[in-house]
């Protein structure tokens, strides 16, 4: 059962969630990837980084 929650970033509208991952990005090729259950696949979803970018 998928659990209905509502998010809301700040400055941004408050949106409905439908399931949350928690997942390390990974490398490929010369991009990144995060892998989520294949009953995902044509949903819209929502990359959030959770941490800052060392540079």
């Amino acid at each position: 059962m998928a659990v209905k929650m509502r998010i809301t970033f700040e400055g941004q509208e408050t949106r409905v969630a439908y399931g949350i991952q928690d997942k390390i990005v990974k490398e490929a090729g010369n991009s990144a990837h995060v892998m989520v259950p294949k009953t995902w696949i044509g949903k819209k979803v929502v990359a959030v980084l959770l941490e800052p970018i060392e540079e």
